[in-house]
Parts: C-alpha cells; sequence; structure tokens
C-alpha cells in the first residue's frame, strides 16, 4: 500500500477508535465483566486493526470489525487463563453460548453485534463513577473509557505528571475488579443519587476546562469539549432524566462564551465587557432547547436546571445592562433553597448586589466571611473587593483583591485580580462574582 494509503489508514483508525471506543469497551466489559480487561481487549483490537487496515482497507463497518475482533480476543483469553469455568459458574451456561457465538461472527458483520449497545454505555458510565472511587479517579476513568483519551492527553490537560495518572487509572480498574463492583446500571432506589454522582465528574471535567483551577491558560477547550460530549450522550441513553438535559443546557449556554472570554493577549474578560456577537448563538440555541426540555419534563427545580437558567438570562440579554438581575437573584434563592451550599450564597450575594445595589450583596458576602469552605476560595474575596469598590471603598476593595490574587492558583486570573487591586478593570463576570465571565 502506497504510503499516503497507509497515513489515511492510520488517520481513520485514529478516528474510529475515538468514536467507538467507549461502545467497545462497554460491550466487551459487559461480556468479561472486568472494565480492566475490556480495555486491555479494546487495545487488543486497535493493534490488530493497525496490523490489517493499512493492508486490506478500512472496513465498512470499522466498529463492528473491532467488535467482532475484541470478543474474538476475550473467547481465546478467557480459554488461555482457563477463566470461562469461572465465568460458567458466575453466569451460567447462557453467557458460554453469548460469548461462543461472537465467534462465528464476520468481522464486518453489517448486523447488530450488540443489541443494547446503550444499556452497555450506561453500564460503564456508571462503573467509571462508582462511589467506590474517589472523585479524582472518576474523572480519569471516565475520560480514558468514555472520552478515549490517552493518560498522556488527560495529564496534559489537568497539569499532572503523566506517572500520576497512569498510575490513578491503574489504581481505579483494581479497585473496581478487587471490590467486585458489578457492571450494571443501579436498580431504582439507588439510580438518582448515583446519576448525581455521574453528572457531578461530567460537570467537574467541564468546569475544569471552563475555568482551570491552575497553569497558565484561563481555559482548556479540550475538557469542555469533551464534558459536552459525554453529557449529550448521557441525554440520548436517558432522555427523561430532565437533570441531564439540565446538564446539557448548562453547559451549551456557558461554552458559548468561549470566544469572547479571552484577549488575543490571553488575558480574560469579564462578562459585563465582553463582545456578546462572538456569543455562539449556535450552542445558545442548543442550550435553551435543552432548558425547554427539562421544563416538559418538569424538572426546573433540578440543580443543573437551575444553574442554566440562570446561564439563559445572560443569553437572552443583547447587552450587559439588559440582563434580568432579580429574575437571576430569585433563581438562586430557589437553588439555596434546593441545594444549599456556601459557594451558591456567594453567587446568589453578587444577583442581589447587581438587583438591589452593592449594599444588600456585600451584607450577605459578610455573613460568609466565617464560612470554613469558603476559606481559601478566591472568589470571596474577589466579590467582597468587587462589591466594596461599588461603594466606593477602594482601600478596603485593593486588600481583597489583592488577597483573591494570593490564593487563585490561575496566572491569568492573578494577573486579572492584580489590575483590579491597581485600579484597571471592573466589574465580576455577573455570575460567579469574579472573572472570568
Amino acid at each position: 500500500m502506497p504510503t499516503s494509503d497507509h497515513h489515511h489508514a492510520h488517520r481513520a483508525i485514529d478516528t474510529v477508535w475515538r468514536i467507538e471506543s467507549p461502545r467497545l469497551i462497554a460491550g466487551l466489559a459487559r461480556m468479561v465483566r472486568d472494565v480492566g480487561l475490556a480495555e486491555e481487549l479494546a487495545q487488543d483490537a486497535l493493534v490488530a486493526a493497525l496490523e490489517h487496515w493499512p493492508v486490506d482497507g478500512v472496513p465498512d463497518n470499522p466498529g463492528a470489525w473491532l467488535m467482532a475482533t475484541g470478543k474474538r480476543r476475550a473467547i481465546d483469553r478467557l480459554r488461555r487463563n482457563t477463566l470461562i469455568q469461572r465465568k460458567h459458574e458466575e453466569f451460567g451456561h447462557e453467557l458460554e453460548e453469548r460469548q461462543m457465538d461472537a465467534l462465528d461472527r464476520p468481522p464486518d458483520d453489517e448486523g447488530r453485534l450488540e443489541d443494547d449497545i446503550g444499556d452497555d454505555l450506561l453500564r460503564l458510565v456508571f462503573t467509571a463513577c462508582h462511589p467506590v472511587l474517589s472523585t479524582e479517579a472518576q474523572v480519569a476513568l471516565t475520560l480514558r473509557l468514555l472520552g478515549g483519551l490517552t493518560t498522556d492527553e488527560i495529564a496534559r490537560a489537568f497539569l499532572q505528571p503523566e506517572a500520576t495518572v497512569a498510575q490513578r487509572i491503574v489504581r481505579a480498574k483494581r479497585t473496581l475488579a478487587d471490590k467486585q463492583v458489578p457492571f450494571e446500571v443501579p436498580r431504582r432506589d439507588d439510580l438518582r443519587e448515583r446519576l448525581a454522582s455521574v453528572l457531578g465528574v461530567v460537570y467537574l471535567i467541564f468546569n475544569e476546562g471552563y475555568s482551570a483551577t491552575a497553569g497558565d491558560d484561563l481555559m482548556r477547550p479540550a475538557l469542555c469539549e469533551e464534558a459536552l460530549r459525554l453529557g449529550r450522550v448521557l441525554a440520548g441513553l436517558m432522555p427523561l432524566e430532565p437533570e441531564i438535559h439540565g446538564l446539557v443546557a448548562l453547559m451549551e449556554i456557558q461554552a458559548s462564551r468561549a470566544d469572547a472570554r479571552v484577549a488575543a493577549d490571553g488575558t480574560p474578560i469579564v462578562l459585563p465587557q465582553q463582545d456578546r456577537a462572538r456569543w455562539d448563538r449556535l450552542a445558545i440555541a442548543r442550550g435553551l432547547a435543552a432548558l425547554q426540555r427539562v421544563e416538559q419534563l418538569g424538572g426546573a427545580r433540578g440543580t443543573f436546571a437551575l444553574q442554566a437558567a440562570i446561564a439563559a438570562c445572560h443569553a437572552r440579554a443583547g447587552e450587559a445592562a439588559d440582563t434580568d438581575w432579580p429574575r437571576i437573584a430569585a433563581l438562586y434563592a430557589v437553588l439555596a433553597e434546593v441545594a444549599p451550599s456556601p459557594v451558591v450564597e456567594l453567587n446568589r450575594a453578587v444577583a442581589l448586589g447587581m438587583a438591589d445595589g452593592p449594599a444588600a450583596g456585600l451584607a450577605l458576602v459578610d455573613r460568609l466571611a466565617d464560612e470554613p469552605a469558603l476559606r481559601n476560595y478566591h472568589l470571596l474575596p474577589a466579590v467582597r473587593g468587587d462589591l466594596l469598590d461599588k461603594l466606593g471603598r477602594r482601600d478596603e476593595a485593593r486588600l481583597e483583591f489583592e488577597r483573591a490574587a494570593g490564593l487563585t492558583r490561575n496566572e491569568r486570573e492573578r494577573a486579572l485580580l492584580l489590575d483590579r487591586a491597581a485600579g484597571d478593570g471592573s466589574g465580576g463576570d455577573g455570575a460567579s462574582g469574579a472573572p472570568p465571565g
């Protein structure tokens, strides 16, 4: 095969892997009941593709080819390691028949190799986000298994050593195996709580991309895109769950501002100063449609739905001055009832400061001063500094901005806060009370 054809095949393999690897791992995990082993088998199928496709050409149905190849490797592995007998004892002869049947299917069969691929993906999502794992492990495993990201890509996204991330993933898979975590969607009694955990992991990934906690860059777009993709997949798999649509709505609307949040030199641009013509109107339309779906499903009081409704208030305002701050303050009051937290109260203080004046916002912020959860949270002094500045108390505001700059680990935010301390720039983001927007 000519070099150009080889290059084309390798590019096709990379693209197919990103798209198909979650389904492949999910299908194999259902078969072998071991996420770690399933990923190894999927990697074996990828190696086979790298060997065969540049020579034989990319098959018409590459996902089916990978699945059939992975299943053949699974049968070989089970036989070689004499695990098939244990599988008989665990799952009975019916599972054996399903596994052996995979041997008889051609690699590029257009037929349905998986009757319930959606269920398999859901099982993989809930397994990767199982509560026996730490949040850091859940995030890494989700990006690895469902995002198809390499260990190096995950490490670079979170500014961590590759060895640290690799060890985290290895330990996570070992924990799942040692704890014999079932590869299944939780039963109805546990589903709501477990789903909330899954959505929390996805939003954590999005937030780390949207407002990086450390490093030289304000945003890491790849993480935002991955979280959005995962959210859309979940919405497709569980279309009657309003909070999933609420999360998708929130991420779509927030992501719509991406191009307007950073100047050409990397300097953050706070929400009131952003060029709204640069907001992605298509993303906003998708977010508003998802929010409408939430309301149709009766989930308007969900935590993500309420946050999405707040984001929608900004998205609908043609100019910063048009923002419906009384509605935002009211929505934060509801959110404080549904999911009370010091961070929600801090955000409500920003909204009150805009709706009823900075003195009203400052009164609430001062009540949060002794909250342990906010002790090292840089947005608390940032919000307080902004409100003091609007009240004309410049010396006090400067001290708060300097304190906030000392607490943040993001270099872009630190520079912006120091500018505020020096008297340059103006206003918080109107949503979180501090830069960026």
